[in-house]
């Protein structure tokens, strides 16, 4: 039996995400038996990522309960500068905070965190050209692969992938546990 069946996972997107970033979590978590939701602002859209690649929504954000959930999964690439604009995105990332379960979030994605304002005295990574950003929300910043903070793990960029991925699957096994 994998070790994430019967877990469900939200992955957020729009336009211009970082295909790998949103793309190989994904698998990764499905790969460990996990169900992923796509969730867009529209369902049923069909969103690019920078370098082409398609992800249609199949749920719309105001679909979602995040107590339906385990974990949510924020890609990178231009795409957190949108969503962080969605109070609905905010909401969801605030409430998986709240209920302390397992929130991924790699390169720009930092940017939905901070304006959930969750960061303050985290310990997270992304990509340097955020720093600033992630340690003005009160973040504590360390330029390393993935950084596991209770129930936020993060990313730098996608390089990264195959140990942030890991972690995400680990904490959210780990979660399950308690």
């Amino acid at each position: 039996m994998s070790r994430l069946a019967g877990k469900k996972v939200i992955a957020l997107v729009d336009e211009e995400f970082e295909d790998l970033e949103l793309w190989y979590p994904i698998y990764r978590v499905r790969e460990e038996g996990a169900e992923v939701h796509l969730a867009g602002a529209e369902k049923g859209k069909k969103y690019i990522g920078k370098y082409g690649v398609p992800a249609e929504a199949e749920y719309a954000f105001e679909e979602l309960n995040s107590s339906d959930y385990d974990g949510i999964l924020v890609p990178g690439g231009w795409a957190p500068d949108k969503l962080r604009r969605y109070p609905k995105v905010i909401q969801l990332v605030q409430e998986f905070h709240a209920a302390r379960k397992p929130i991924g979030q790699i390169c720009h994605a930092g940017w939905v965190l901070i304006s959930a304002k969750i960061l303050d005295g985290v310990t997270v990574t992304s990509t340097p050209g955020i720093r600033d950003d992630m340690e003005n929300a009160g973040a504590i910043w360390k330029d390393e692969p993935v950084v596991t903070d209770g129930h936020i793990v993060s990313a730098r960029r996608p390089p990264d992938l195959p140990p942030y991925g890991k972690a995400f699957c680990d904490l959210l096994a780990d979660n399950s546990q308690k």
